[in-house]
């Protein structure tokens, strides 16, 4: 029996890019997926689009939220799936063989993940993430940075709980975290699993973004460790730019 995948989209007045983030999970050649979309209460066109596809759909809400992460625990709470997938307004599943290609790198894992391309506003490829998916990952694997995206992780329904709406630019690490800790199998797809518009709401928060990661990690690694990884994440990020003239994660 197949596993149901729940992908949940997130979206508010991005009738540019919508229809594109749908298509690259509704063309998904694997057969059980369940898609929701949690919409803003968009007023630039974006649920026309959405409503040309409804009857695709499992879940389909429009309706004023409290913010980002408050809209992705309203898709959690619609998901029936064994495993969830957030892929936002803006982002896509790498092609169409994905979803099947990360379920038949092996049975049953609390989390798979992968690799992510990133992309500018154009919709032209910037390559890999600064931070390249791991060989393995735990819940540890954070106190670097954040080295795997949020739209390149499976995570299976009973260890997905909801975001933490104290944070309002980086729950999703926090979330990760958590599901990670929690996990027993973490399975590296070795793919590219996602495609991911550079310029989210976290970059375009910038310094309060990374206020709030330093405090996740504070929690979750201490306080003296914590300061000593972001020396060297300083120094990464220097050198990356140094190489690259760029520091899209």
């Amino acid at each position: 029996m197949q596993p149901k995948l729940s992908v949940i989209t997130i979206v508010y007045n991005n009738v540019r890019d919508i229809e594109r983030t749908m298509l690259s999970v509704l063309n998904q050649t694997y057969p059980n997926i369940e898609y929701i979309i949690i919409d803003g209460d968009s007023t630039d066109g974006t649920r026309e689009i959405i409503e040309k596809y409804s009857k695709k759909l499992a879940k389909f809400v429009s309706e004023e939220d409290k913010g980002i992460y408050d809209a992705m625990n309203k898709g959690l709470a619609l998901a029936t799936g064994d495993y969830v997938l957030f892929m936002n307004s803006g982002d896509e599943i790498y092609d169409a063989e994905t979803v099947s290609q990360v379920f038949d790198t092996a049975p049953g894992a609390d989390i798979y993940y992968g690799e992510t391309e990133m992309y500018n506003d154009n919709w032209e490829s910037l390559g890999q993430r600064r931070h390249q998916a791991p060989d393995t990952f735990d819940w540890h694997s954070f106190k670097h940075g954040m080295c795997i995206s949020h739209q390149a992780i499976y995570v299976k329904r009973n260890l997905a709980v909801s975001y933490d709406l104290r944070y309002k630019y980086s729950a999703d690490i926090d979330w990760i975290i958590r599901a990670a800790k929690n996990a027993s199998s973490i399975v590296n797809t070795n793919i590219y699993v996602a495609k991911y518009l550079v310029g989210g709401m976290s970059k375009q928060k910038h310094w309060a973004s990374l206020k709030e990661r330093f405090r996740i990690f504070t929690k979750y690694y201490g306080l003296i460790p914590n300061v000593i990884n972001h020396f060297w994440i300083a120094i990464n990020i220097a050198q990356y730019f140094v190489r690259h003239g760029r520091t899209n994660d």
